[in-house]
């Protein structure tokens, strides 16, 4: 009796992992990753089979989403998209926000912003929004000044005011946490600052404030975004039970935006 009812249970498990509809999900390494592992059984649950696939970098997974290789991707925000579609035409779009990471100028030289020397070199992202991104909090924090209606895109051209007259460098946004023993402050995205071993909350001597458009997102092709599944993943990703996973696990480094 037992054996059969091993054995029912079995074929039951099969026969649902069989009609589960599989889709291939990029991210990049570290939270955005370890988030996915937290929604894949919640969706699962709802018969939603998640294969997670990591790209090292931010070109990549729009790409591969692009293409077809993929059927969504969760590593990026509003503007990066933007800039991604403007740029490179593709056909994708966010089907819901998820979490946001504050940006963080990190420094192994210097334990504070006010001992940062004139003329001191800073490292930040080499693409237009992530490093835009970086030159607005330094505006923000009163460090530079830039010049007026340039929007999230700022570039180093576009500094109007530079008293400590700092030198900038442009990197892969992957490359700055490695910069850190060569230069005397970085900008660092904050998946790759965990996967760097540096602490996104303690570890800035400055910080973004979690505002602005800079919630990450759910991205999908256009012709998607109405597919069932679609609506399955966003609702796996925005439940109570990852929200307090990131809640837990990131401990303020990772905001949840539901």
């Amino acid at each position: 009796m037992l054996a059969r009812s091993i054995a029912a249970l079995a074929a039951l498990l099969a026969a649902s992992t069989a009609s589960a509809e599989t889709i291939r999900v990029a991210v990049t390494p570290g939270p955005h990753a370890q988030i996915l592992e937290a929604v894949k059984p919640i969706a699962a649950a709802k018969g939603l089979d998640i294969r997670i696939i990591e790209f090292s970098d931010y070109v990549v997974p729009n790409q591969a989403l692009d293409a077809g290789e993929i059927e969504a991707n969760s590593f990026q925000n509003q503007p990066y998209l933007d800039n991604q579609k403007a740029d490179r035409g593709y056909r994708i779009e966010s089907v819901a926000p998820t979490v946001n990471f504050p940006l963080g100028v990190y420094s192994k030289k210097w334990k504070s912003w006010s001992e940062v020397p004139d003329g001191a070199t800073i490292a930040i992202q080499n693409d237009p929004t992530n490093g835009g991104r970086a030159l607005l909090l330094l505006q923000d924090k009163g460090v530079i000044k830039l010049k007026d209606g340039v929007g999230f895109k700022p570039t180093v051209v576009d500094i109007v005011g530079n008293p400590k007259k700092l030198k900038f460098i442009e990197l892969d946004a992957a490359q700055t946490p490695r910069s850190l023993d060569d230069v005397d402050a970085a900008s660092i995205n904050t998946n790759y600052a965990v996967s760097a071993g540096l602490d996104p909350v303690k570890g800035p001597i400055l910080r973004e404030d979690a505002k602005g458009p800079y919630v990450n997102l759910i991205a999908v092709r256009s012709a998607d975004k109405d597919k069932p599944w679609v609506k399955t993943l966003v609702e796996a990703y925005r439940s109570p039970e990852v929200k307090a996973f990131v809640l837990e696990t990131f401990k303020g480094s990772v905001l949840p935006s539901w």
